[in-house]
């Protein structure tokens, strides 16, 4: 059952491609009617082609477009032409917030402008996803924000060149710092009366993400590396290893008493009291031969054997998985929402507002 919790709020959603539509998403989810604007001159927004090989190619969407569009209402129009333009202004007059991600001249030109569109509805909430800040004309797409803000340089093997994530997680990031920021212009809205400019660039979002990478290098002066999974604070945490039935096991040791416990359990307790490993510094330095240690240990015994002790002892460590094995989950399966496009053809993707509200 849809959740409602914005059922009476209307979304204008001018934006394309995924960190704009991903907030439309959002308040779809929520209830919100979102009505999404889609370039009827260029065949609507052009995630709609991004289509994998093995895709129907006669499909109305590809896989990536429906990721982020479920439950929107869309309208073609050419926003270039007075009519289409003034149905959408109709649309934002009675509107509470409109998603967009134009450079500042182009939603000038299309008349499309905070300055404009508030005359039209002085309570509207105008979302902007920039790339590099509105006054930007720089095109931006994920992999280039993921270069420009060090993600790239320090994901990887350390064998490897640079290396995107698979995933555009910066777009991902700076949705839901704009979804933030638009809550709390409603909660101010409700306060005032007034609606709000809230803009968020795809660079803030990467750069103010860098959490504790940002800090070692402001504090400490240590670029990050590409070192793999592997944390540069934290052993052993990231190592990967392989078990008698040729499974894969991750491992994310915070405590001394968590390795401890590990010892035990892979039948090596002794491990745990030797100065090359007895604290997490130590560990660190030398966490080569200390996975090579472990490995030893964990080709000794079958996974399912060590994943049951280690949850029973809270142990954080998990099992490598691909697409399918992680949607054969069953919490995983309660994230996908559906929607039938047509009577033959029908999309999935996950949730994102996946939060939980009680009374």
């Amino acid at each position: 059952m849809k959740n409602q919790l914005f059922k009476d709020l209307k979304v204008i959603e001018l934006a394309s491609v995924l960190a704009g539509p991903a907030v439309g998403l959002f308040f779809a989810e929520l209830g919100a009617k979102v009505i999404k604007i889609e370039n009827q001159k260029t065949g609507g927004d052009v995630t709609r082609t991004w289509k994998l090989a093995k895709e129907d190619k006669e499909a109305p969407v590809s896989a990536y477009y429906a990721s982020i569009n479920w439950n929107k209402e869309v309208l073609f129009l050419d926003l270039r032409q007075d009519t289409h333009r003034e149905q959408v202004y109709e649309l934002i007059r009675e509107a509470d917030i409109v998603v967009v991600n134009y450079k500042t001249d182009s939603a000038q030109r299309l008349g499309m402008d905070y300055a404009r569109l508030k005359q039209l509805n002085p309570q509207l909430i105008y979302a902007n996803i920039s790339g590099f800040g509105s006054e930007s004309t720089r095109v931006a797409f994920d992999v280039v924000l993921q270069a420009e803000s060090g993600f790239m340089y320090m994901n990887g093997q350390p064998e490897s060149p640079a290396t995107k994530m698979p995933v555009a997680l910066i777009d991902i990031l700076a949705a839901h710092h704009l979804k933030q920021g638009v809550l709390v212009a409603l909660l101010e809205r409700y306060k005032t009366g007034k609606g709000k400019y809230v803009e968020v660039s795809l660079f803030d979002a990467a750069v103010a993400s860098l959490a504790n990478q940002a800090s070692n290098w402001l504090m400490a002066e240590h670029i990050p590396e590409r070192i793999g999974s592997l944390h540069p604070n934290i052993a052993p945490y990231g190592e990967i290893f392989k078990t008698a039935d040729d499974k894969q096991l991750v491992l994310a040791i915070g405590t001394h008493k968590q390795f401890s416990r590990l010892c035990h359990i892979l039948n090596i307790p002794d491990l745990a009291e030797n100065d090359a490993y007895n604290t997490n510094v130590a560990r660190v330095k030398n966490r080569l031969a200390l996975q090579t240690a472990l490995q030893t240990a964990f080709s000794a015994l079958k996974a399912e054997d060590i994943l049951n002790q280690c949850h029973e002892q809270a142990v954080p460590i998990a099992t490598i998985r691909d697409m399918k094995a992680v949607f054969e989950l069953r919490q995983a399966q309660n994230l996908v929402l559906k929607e039938q496009l047509t009577p033959e053809f029908e999309t999935k993707r996950v949730r994102t507002a996946i939060f939980r509200i009680e009374d």
